[in-house]
């Protein structure tokens, strides 16, 4: 009878079996609930009621029983049966989630062979829970085919695109219902859906009482007239729009508050806002909060930039039950958590994925999104505007030349703001100078910024950063020299920039040194600024640093310098010798439009990113094929049986390793109310996602070549599993600067994780 059968032993402290029948009935649903958004309802439900059929077996239930009190896994396959029964019955490739709805999507072309392998090595056990299937599922059709609709079956791509999210949901699902069990609820935890009616007029309101009492500036009505101009494009359909406005127009709330209207306007589920730095993440989550959330009733706002990889088997049997899933009205991530889950393979990471559909997904910063990368990232794009109900706005004052791309060259687009070169012009505030020969030494410019008021020094890596601090640290009063850099924790950050911002406006002496994470988006304002030479965006928003607010009548000094003994991040070179091509002493300056589009399609010229052989365009072809292992992890190298990760979809050229740092906290007592949290992680047979996001204001990202650092694995103490590797999360319990941050002998800048 399918009450005697069981999908998961008792919870700790219970003895409530956890039955099979019940199982599969509430991830159906649930996952229903989830893919009917994007026309994927009756798709995800078969593939929820088939996820675990294959448990029904005697071998598995009688495993089951015996391993119930040890907490070892019953190693018994389960997956086989339901993929055979979901492919055979015309879902074809999308039967792909049931078998990886516990190790991930693997490549289609393969799926019939490895299902069938391990049906043919275990007969007896599929059979015996082959009869158990009418009373588990008595209203199973014989055929599912019709399910699937039209258009993913016309477009390999559209198709692709729909598995993912269908496979999403199945795994979203599935670890609710299995964590509810856990937590012993009642059934799952899902947010309502949010009334964003209420979420823009409350918006509106807190944005309005804010302005009162600023008083009539130049740039405050231009500011105005950028974000009436949004809302005016807010009432338009869905599809792609481009806010071109220049650093200093105040994109955050404009961008804002077209997302909320336009979600209000269509019915969609919710914002995505996704940064390129960890910094803007963490301000404009502050943004947001402050004008979304409500003191009764859950937060609005969820900040997520955590990049641990839950499903590493080292993180702990049930360490997948707490991943993040993006259940908020309104979610703030970094475009490594967007993407590369958009692209991953595995549950953890590809659970969050379904709330994309029907959703305003706003990139903020643009400009920084990886070259190598971008034809997947634009198809992507363009696919969930074009068939799963999504709207994309793309936010930068540098804005890139994407439509030269054949990815977007046919996607519509609305341009927010209507007349973009003339507010560039309004809003010019600063002028520029250039230090390229011959080339001024870092202890150079650290002493020319001393001689200015205030002034922010920008440079490539951490190791200038530290050089450029340390000549100030001694020679300045207490409260002048400052320095940032992911060395530090985010929490760090926000009150090294709440005092900054504190001095600067109370007209006080600041010298701040940074690393780029500073550059795109950050609300500060300084006089003069240095930036040490690098692509032609990056010099453009550093410049949005100077003279922010237009308080300087003779305009803000931007210092483009060849530090003669500085560092460069590797891809640079190439990117800074397109520079070199267009801005200059003799040549115009980078807030020119049209030699920044000229720079734009040199590079994607100069990096061949239309050649069939590039490694965005194999990604293309392994997406064509529905080969998700080669997507996420290379294809496979036929010498060394071994996937080739450099032909992989990344972000980012290595995962990093995510370090919680307590004593980056700002009191005592909160640094010890962060180090039992570790201690409860550490001990929890599953971890709890509330106590990690608690630790992700403390968590920030080292790279891996640390680890081959003498000493440095010593000072790495694991919080899930027992080794300190790529994608784990660690304690650090070395020395932690009050200053600086983690101690570790500096390495170039990472692209923020």
């Amino acid at each position: 009878m399918p009450g005697r059968l069981w999908a998961h032993s008792p919870a700790a402290g219970s003895n409530q079996w956890h039955s099979l029948a019940d199982h599969l009935r509430s991830t159906a649903k649930l996952a229903h609930r989830f893919a009917a958004p994007f026309g994927g309802g009756d798709v995800a439900y078969w593939l929820g009621a088939l996820h675990d059929v294959g448990k029904a077996a005697c071998a598995w239930q009688d495993k089951l029983a015996a391993v119930a009190s040890t907490d070892r896994p019953v190693g018994i396959d389960h997956k086989s049966l339901g993929t055979r029964i979901a492919y055979e019955r015309g879902l074809g490739g999308f039967a792909g989630a049931v078998f990886g709805h516990h190790g991930g999507l693997i490549d289609t072309p393969n799926l019939r062979r490895a299902f069938q392998g391990r049906l043919t090595a275990e007969p007896d056990n599929m059979a015996s829970a082959e009869r158990e299937l009418a009373g588990l599922l008595p209203e199973l059709p014989q055929r599912l085919g019709h399910l699937i609709p039209a258009e993913w079956r016309a477009d390999p791509l559209v198709g692709e695109m729909a598995l993912r999210l269908c496979y999403s949901a199945l795994v979203d699902a599935d670890s609710l219902d299995t964590s509810a069990h856990f937590q012993r609820l009642d059934g799952p935890r899902v947010r309502p859906e949010a009334d964003f009616g209420h979420l823009y007029k409350l918006f509106e309101q807190r944005r309005h009482d804010e302005l009162v009492g600023r008083g009539n500036t130049s740039i405050g009505t231009l500011r105005e007239q950028v974000y009436a101009d949004c809302l005016t494009a807010a009432e338009r359909d869905q599809g792609v729009f481009r806010l071109g406005a220049p650093t200093g127009a105040g994109k955050t709330l404009a961008s804002g508050g077209f997302a909320l209207r336009h979600a209000e306007k269509h019915g969609l589920r919710r914002v995505i806002v996704a940064v390129p730095f960890l910094t803007i993440t963490e301000q404009n989550a502050d943004v947001y909060r402050r004008l979304l959330d409500e003191k009764c009733g859950e937060p609005v706002v969820l900040e997520h930039h955590s990049q641990v990889d839950f499903d590493d088997p080292q993180a702990g049997r049930w360490a997948r039950l707490a991943a993040e899933n993006w259940d908020a009205p309104f979610v703030v991530t970094t475009f490594v958590r967007l993407f590369e889950s958009l692209y991953a393979r595995k549950p953890s990471a590809m659970r969050r994925l379904h709330r994309l559909a029907n959703s305003v997904i706003v990139l903020d910063e643009v400009q920084a999104l990886p070259h190598a990368m971008l034809a997947p990232i634009l198809d992507g794009l363009r696919l969930l505007v074009r068939h799963f109900g999504a709207t994309v706005l793309l936010s930068s004052a540098t804005q890139p030349s994407f439509w030269a791309l054949d990815e977007f060259r046919d996607v519509p687009c609305v341009d927010l703001i209507h007349d973009t070169p003339k507010l560039v012009s309004d809003l010019r505030r600063v002028r520029y100078e250039w230090q390229l020969d011959p080339r001024p030494t870092l202890d150079d410019i650290a002493d020319q910024a001393v001689s200015e008021s205030s002034a922010l020094v920008v440079v490539n890596t951490t190791a200038d950063a530290q050089t450029v601090y340390d000549r100030w640290h001694d020679a300045e009063a207490d409260g002048v020299a400052w320095h940032l850099s992911t060395r530090m924790c985010p929490d760090h950050r926000r009150r090294v920039l709440e005092r900054v911002r504190a001095r600067l406006g109370r007209g006080e002496r600041v010298l701040l040194v940074a690393t780029q994470l500073i550059e795109a988006g950050v609300d500060v304002d300084f006089p003069v600024v240095f930036r040490a030479m690098a692509p032609a965006d990056s010099l453009l928003q550093a410049a949005g640093r100077a003279n922010r607010e237009g308080r300087t009548p003779d305009g803000g000094r931007v210092v483009v310098f060849a530090p003669a003994d500085g560092g460069q991040p590797p891809p640079y070179k190439m990117l800074v010798g397109c520079t070199g091509r267009q801005f200059g002493p003799d040549k115009v300056d980078p807030d020119d439009l049209e030699a920044l589009g000229r720079y734009y399609r040199n590079v994607y010229d100069m990096l061949n990113l239309a050649d069939n052989h590039h490694v965005g365009q194999r990604i293309q072809q392994a997406r064509q094929r529905w080969e998700f292992e080669t997507v996420a992890e290379g294809p496979m190298d036929a010498s060394t049986r071994r996937r080739d990760r450099k032909l992989a979809f990344r972000m980012i050229e290595d995962d990093g390793i995510s370090v919680v740092t307590p004593q980056g906290a700002e009191t005592p007592e909160l640094r010890r109310e962060l180090e039992q949290l570790v201690v409860e992680l550490r001990r929890a047979p599953v971890p709890e996602l509330t106590k990690l996001r608690r630790l992700q204001a403390y968590t920030t990202s080292l790279h891996p070549s640390v680890l081959r650092r003498p000493g440095v694995v010593a000072l790495l103490r694991p919080i899930l599993g027992s080794e300190v590797r790529r994608g784990a999360l660690v304690e650090w319990i070395g020395e932690y600067d009050d200053a600086t941050g983690i101690n570790l002998d500096p390495n170039l800048e990472q692209f923020v994780f």
